[in-house]
């Protein structure tokens, strides 16, 4: 089995999300990973899907009040 391209990693804070082939870190800082997108990348790591639980949850965090 090959490396996974995107992990979950933890930070002081919360978690990121971390681009194996890219060496950088993608998206927000998230107090808590949710369990759906740490399930989607630790298993089929579908690009589609990633991508779209990022938007989803990036759009809750402008809506969420300060």
């Amino acid at each position: 089995m090959g490396r996974r391209r995107h992990v979950t990693r933890g930070v002081p804070g919360g978690y990121r999300i971390r681009d194996g082939r890219g060496r950088r870190w993608r998206g927000c800082l998230y107090e808590l990973c949710p369990d759906d997108l740490r399930t989607e990348l630790n298993g089929p790591a579908d690009q589609a899907r990633i991508t779209a639980l990022l938007k989803r949850y990036r759009a809750l965090e402008r809506c969420a009040p300060p």
